[in-house]
């Protein structure tokens, strides 16, 4: 098959317009095709708690604690013989990816040789296409510079992937965040201790977010066997990486600590969190005028003007013959 062929324009374009029609029926088509997230999701939780007691029980027994490790395969072996961890900064992409809901060693693994592979890729990619594409008009250092604008797109294609997933994450803690603070409130000023009413709101709050109900999962896996509970809260602020969950943390934290009423605090919290959201609500509204300017300037007004003036030109035109 001619290379030559998938140069042209014309081809381009039918590939295109083909991609654009496959997109839009599968984005029609994915919510009757998606199965039951929920059930999915609470699974790997609960893997993930089980691998936690595990990790609990090994290092209670060996006298240290132990990570569980990827398994060997050619990834694994790239990252470990390139020193990737150290050189990429393991310990802050694997928080990083906790807060994209990406908790194994293995998705540390993906994420460090995803890091290191797409930009030799796309540099690749950008160099052949340039060439194939534009040939001999363009000089050696343009298509060398398209190379190095794949170089770089690749690096931080990994991250822009990770930062979008952690921001559509913590967009559904935080729309889910108020309705499970007033449950957990409920739960605990009915007599429930926090990792009862932390279950119970986790299996209530499924519904509407599933990445709170896996954190509120894991936070009473963790309560569960860690010896310091305060650990417990503070690596669900990590996890979400929300300050309104974080000011939620510390009042369970303190009273852990001080014994305080769990339930006065987190009515104060709660009440707080609504008047926030009202407020982001009408900050929201207030920026809504400006924004809408432009619009109006460009696609309302034209129409105004010829809607108005119209019969008059006709009129004029008419009176001119």
């Amino acid at each position: 098959m001619d290379i030559e062929l998938f140069t042209k324009p014309e081809t381009l374009i039918t590939l295109l317009v083909g991609l654009s029609a496959f997109a839009t029926i599968l984005t029609i088509a994915a919510p009757l095709l998606q199965g039951d997230q929920m059930k999915a999701r609470m699974k790997s939780v609960a893997t993930e708690r089980d691998r936690l007691r595990a990790a609990h029980r090994a290092s209670l027994a060996d006298g240290a604690r132990l990570r569980d490790r990827a398994k060997p395969g050619l990834l694994t072996q790239l990252v470990e013989g390139l020193n990737l961890r150290k050189v990429l900064e393991a310990e802050t992409s694997r928080d990083t990816l906790r807060q994209a809901g990406y908790r194994s060693e293995n998705h540390l693994v993906y994420f460090l040789a995803a890091r290191f592979i797409a930009p030799i890729i796309l540099a690749a990619i950008f160099f052949i296409y340039s060439t194939r594409v534009f040939g001999d008009s363009i000089p050696t250092n343009m298509r060398f510079a398209a190379a190095i604008v794949g170089l770089v797109a690749g690096f931080y294609l990994p991250n822009i992937y990770v930062k979008n997933k952690i921001n559509r994450r913590q967009l559904s803690i935080k729309r889910a965040w108020s309705d499970a603070l007033d449950l957990l409130l409920i739960c605990v000023e009915s007599g429930m201790s926090i990792e009862a009413a932390m279950q119970r709101v986790s299996r209530e709050i499924g519904s509407q977010s599933v990445p709170l109900a896996e954190e509120l999962t894991l936070t009473c896996a963790e309560l569960s066997y860690l010896p310091d509970r305060r650990k417990a809260f503070e690596n669900l602020g990590k996890r979400t990486g929300l300050p309104i969950v974080k000011s939620v943390v510390t009042s369970l934290i303190q009273s852990e600590r001080y014994g305080t009423p769990l339930g006065q605090a987190l009515r104060v919290l709660a009440q707080e969190n609504r008047d926030m959201r009202m407020m982001e609500a009408e900050k929201r509204a207030a920026g809504l005028p400006p924004k809408l300017t432009v619009p109006m300037i460009l696609f309302f007004l034209p129409v105004i003007f010829v809607v108005i003036l119209g019969p008059s030109i006709i009129l004029v035109m008419a009176a001119n013959k």
